[in-house]
């Protein structure tokens, strides 16, 4: 089955009995239209089997713009390392990238206390295993194992191991191993639990199993919603490793002025950014996760939440830059041939941070080893790091791995049952619904020009003057649209974009839109496929009743006749597929998506007006519902709206443990600002507002 046909039998026709449970809508007061609507809702079937083919000519439309915009990017960051030519100039860009990681991954929270204790102690030949709990955050908890070694007469240097995407976390083999190898050399380590993983579920259900998937699939569920009130994953987690730290270097065993950071893959993500949001690391080692933004670009290569951190491209910063925050502090990136973080990507990381240490005086701090295998912190790797953490602190010169006893995940559990839900840790979603509610008790309710400026601001709205060019399509029949004919236009918003438009009529075009048909007509912003839903949706039949308006449909970017056929196989509506990956993108360059459809919107409405089309009946439907709201702010085409499955509110997902919205429609920052009802009372009062089944935080099952 296509992505596209699980279009069609996901986001089916409401049916009689959901919209009635949606509390429908007042009877009194309803135009002729609504009339028409309810009517076509109440009778239509409760679902179909029928698979159809829905058309989708510019599949790579949006892969090929966000290449750009990321290259353009690169372009920035690389001009900045070029103009370095003095020692001075390369700590004044040390200084500078410190500041802009500070930006996009925003203020450190207070320092709480750690309330740490020990649960369990095990002894082993040459040192023992401690497994303890800390508070990262209040009532937030962490579970931890310390590898302290036997015989330490003086302060050692201290390791903080981040885990990579084990479903068991600090218990995975390559991390035992990693964490047990420097124990045996004389190192204290602290490895510890990734949110989501290992002993930290967060989505517990009563048999303490993850309820959506344990690792990429909480970091993605957690972390998108976490966005909506201003919070990143990428801080949170980094925040567990700071208070990590702090934890070490409470412990008498360990040397405050010798401390390394190292990890594999999510692990080595979380290295990277360590170094780059923290000053007191001595030496560090990210294996597996440093290349560079454009490769995993242009390499289709979704990343989960928590390696988008907002606004990082927009600043300018790339893998390197987090590391380049250490400058002259020993560095080497442990990298593989046959990985899918482009090997290519590790050696310009490389390269780029060589030639600031050269400047900085202390070239020979940087370093690269590339593993000729595949992913993963194989022993190759972790050798190179132990030689490399050996030549920082001279504790030991013996580089090779000693011979390491894999312990059961048990014996590393830091619970009673392996999990921190059974001992009452708060959930990561309860924090995001505290801090929802928090900020709608301070925010006041926004309308008119306050509230346009709102939306504008949060959306990064562009404003571009003039009327869009477009090209004529060649007609595609046999749709069974709801009238005989149809012609579709795609309409260039900028330069790369095309938003594809249908005039659906009963007369033969195959030229521009008419410029004698009047000034109303009516605009149909699609979920998810115009063409689809023109076969499926009772709302466009009925909007093709009325003869006094022409019938425009509209697929935004990213949707119907751009719905992208990248990363993997359709993988649209999974998690971590094609949608996810260019909105994460999006978040990445402060630009967000749906601010982007929203200004598809607005240039479709300019183009409709240019054809003489100045009284415009405005409707969208579920994730398209969400644009269709924010242009009816400013368009001063559009004289009527009609919403049908829009969104209830943004703090509704925020305030909920499982919702079904994609990180595609949802805008960062946006509960700081304001909320979709405010949006909806202005249209209300401005341009007669119809609402048809709102949909709440979990969509059609709302």
């Amino acid at each position: 089955m296509s992505g596209s046909n699980q279009s069609v039998d996901q986001f089916a026709s409401l049916t009689r009995r959901s919209f009635l449970q949606s509390g429908g809508m007042s009877l009194a007061g309803l135009s002729l239209l609504d009339h028409l609507v309810l009517q076509e809702l109440v009778a239509a079937p409760a679902s179909s089997d029928q698979k159809v083919e829905t058309l989708n000519r510019f599949p790579r439309m949006v892969q090929e713009y966000f290449v750009e915009r990321v290259r353009e990017q690169e372009a920035k960051t690389i001009q900045r390392l070029d103009a370095l030519k003095t020692k001075a100039d390369a700590e004044d860009y040390v200084a500078s990238v410190q500041k802009r990681i500070r930006e996009s991954f925003g203020p450190e929270p207070e320092r709480t206390p750690l309330n740490a204790r020990i649960t369990k102690t095990t002894d082993r030949d040459t040192y023992t295993i401690e497994n303890v709990i800390f508070e990262s955050r209040p009532g937030f908890l962490v579970t931890a194992n310390l590898y302290v070694p036997k015989g330490i007469t003086k302060p050692a240097p201290g390791v903080v191991g981040t885990c990579g995407h084990s479903h068991n976390g600090k218990a995975e083999t390559a991390y035992q191993s990693f964490s047990q190898g420097l124990a045996r050399k004389g190192y204290v380590v602290l490895i510890y639990d990734p949110i989501g993983q290992g002993e930290r579920v967060q989505y517990s259900g009563a048999d303490l199993k993850s309820t959506v998937g344990v690792g990429v699939r909480e970091h993605l569920h957690g972390g998108n919603q976490q966005f909506l009130v201003g919070e990143n994953l990428a801080m949170w987690r980094a925040w567990d490793g700071i208070r990590a730290l702090d934890y070490l270097q409470t412990r008498k065993e360990v040397d405050p002025n010798q401390v390394g950071v190292t990890g594999n893959s999510g692990g080595g993500t979380l290295t990277t950014w360590l170094c780059g949001v923290e000053p007191r690391w001595t030496m560090a080692a990210p294996s597996c996760f440093v290349t560079t933004f454009r490769r995993n670009m242009e390499n289709e290569l979704p990343a989960d939440t928590e390696q988008c951190p907002p606004k990082v491209l927009a600043l300018e910063l790339d893998h390197a830059d987090f590391l380049a925050a250490q400058a002259p502090k020993p560095v080497r990136i442990l990298s593989k041939e046959r990985d899918f973080f482009d090997v290519r990507g590790a050696r310009e990381a490389y390269l780029r941070l060589k030639r600031l240490y050269k400047l900085l005086g202390h070239e020979d701090n940087v370093s690269l080893f590339v593993g000729p295998t595949y992913h993963g912190y194989s022993q190759e790797n972790r050798e190179a790091m132990y030689e490399w953490f050996n030549q920082a602190t001279g504790i030991s010169s013996e580089s090779q791995e000693p011979k390491l006893v894999i312990e059961k995940d048990e014996t590393l559990w830091c619970t009673p049952k392996g999990s921190v839900a059974d001992i009452g840790s708060k959930p990561l979603h309860v924090f995001t619904a505290e801090q929802s509610k928090a900020l709608a008790a301070e925010r006041k309710p926004k309308s008119g020009a306050a509230l346009q400026s709102a939306v504008a601001e949060t959306l990064r709205l562009k404003n571009i003057e003039g009327t869009p060019d477009y090209r004529i399509l060649r007609n595609r029949g046999g749709k069974n649209y709801p009238l005989k004919n149809t012609i579709a236009y795609a309409v260039e918003t900028e330069p790369g974009i095309q938003a594809i438009v249908y005039r659906v009529s009963d007369e033969k075009l195959y030229s521009r839109p008419p410029q004698d048909a009047g000034k109303q007509a009516t605009l149909y912003i699609s979920h998810v496929s115009a063409d689809a839903e023109l076969r499926e949706e009772p709302l466009l039949k009925t909007a093709s009743e009325d003869k006094k308006r022409i019938l425009y449909t509209c697929d935004v970017r990213g949707v119907g006749e751009s719905m992208p056929d990248t990363t993997n196989a359709n993988s649209f509506f999974t998690p971590y597929g094609s949608d996810y990956f260019y909105a994460a993108h999006a978040v990445m360059l402060d630009d967000p998506y749906v601010g982007q459809k929203t200004f598809d919107v607005l240039r479709v409405l300019d183009w409709m007006a240019a054809n003489g089309h100045t009284d415009i009946h405005l409707i969208g439907r579920g994730w398209g519902a969400l644009p269709a709201t924010f242009a009816a702010l400013f368009s001063p085409h559009v004289k009527q709206v009609t919403l049908k499955n829009a969104l209830t509110s943004f703090s509704d997902i925020a305030e909920t443990e499982h919702y079904e919205w994609p990180l595609s429609t949802l805008v960062p920052n946006v509960l700081t600002v304001f909320d979709m009802p405010d949006c909806y009372a202005e249209l209300k009062s401005s341009k007669g507002l119809t609402q048809i089944a709102p949909w709440g935080a979990k969509g059609a099952d709302s």
